[in-house]
């Protein structure tokens, strides 16, 4: 059984490879697809099979997805252009045969107003079509999101955002790159099975400033912005304008209720809780 995982030297495309391994699939029943070999080093020393293709090359993806028999597509970073790349993988994946497809959405995807939500949608509806079965793992906010607000806080005292009350139900990165581990190597049918993916932690922003001070041994305290507001605040701050535009808008989406979850999908599949933020913020400010 060989399993594929593209933006494989991506942060969750490799800390996914890392779980099949640590779950015990072989590293040569594991395909890594990598845009550039040449970062894939590191990777190519763990033992997987090393495939070069991007999701602009329709041939090369359909090489390197000869003889795989499941696929974590794990969702662009080219935000725009991601569903066209998306439907080459999946056209890709029909001509070679493979015979699962998980895909990395967004929690809350087919009711959700943040500005990322149309292209994960249309993502899923094209799997819908497809003739191969789809899982939607469709993941909640990272808390790695907040790594330079993080760091911001502790210099300045105070946590920018424009989420209002809203909780954000978060989880580190390898959380949910062991959630889709768990479902490529679980013996039952996926195919069709939706996945609302969130910690257990549900944290307001003020939440979130309570335990950067915490950690950081300072007050912090969270100051709410309009969200047009808050995105100038981080153009100001560096972050390039359209990202800006969307991670404001995500916190407009947080104080609607749009990355909030009590499923409990994240903790069955991995079966413990979810990485505490306070864990992060350590891990950040070390």
């Amino acid at each position: 059984m060989t399993t594929a995982v593209t933006g494989a030297t991506g942060q969750l495309g490799g800390l996914a490879i890392g779980e099949l391994l640590a779950r015990g699939v072989p590293a040569a029943d594991i395909v890594a697809i990598v845009r550039d070999e040449s970062k894939a080093a590191d990777l190519a020393s763990k033992g997987p099979q090393i495939r070069v293709a991007s999701y602009d090359d329709p041939e090369a993806l359909r090489r390197a997805l000869d003889g795989v028999d499941k696929l974590l597509l794990i969702s662009g970073s080219e935000v725009g252009r991601r569903v066209p790349q998306h439907t080459n993988v999946i056209e890709a994946a029909e001509a070679a045969g493979v015979g699962l497809i998980a895909y990395t959405s967004l929690l809350n995807a087919a009711t959700s107003g943040l500005g990322l939500a149309p292209e994960h949608v249309a993502t899923e509806k094209r799997l819908g079509e497809s003739s191969i079965p789809a899982v939607f793992l469709r993941n909640g906010w990272y808390w790695e999101n907040y790594l330079q607000a993080i760091s911001q806080a502790v210099s300045s005292g105070a946590l920018f955002g424009a989420a209002g009350e809203g909780k954000v139900a978060g989880a580190a990165r390898a959380d949910y790159a062991a959630a889709a581990a768990a479902v490529l190597t679980s013996d039952a049918d996926q195919g069709g099975k939706v996945y609302e993916l969130g910690g257990d932690e549900r944290l307001t922003y003020a939440d979130l400033a309570k335990v950067i001070g915490e950690v950081a041994g300072k007050t912090v305290e969270y100051r709410d912005l309009p969200e047009a507001d808050y995105a100038k605040v981080l153009a100001d701050n560096g972050t390039p304008e359209q990202f800006a535009a969307v991670l404001a808008g995500s916190d407009a989406g947080i104080a609607r209720g749009e990355l909030d979850t009590t499923s409990g999908d994240l903790q069955t599949l991995i079966g413990r809780s979810s990485t505490p933020f306070a864990q992060i913020v350590k891990a950040a400010i070390a």
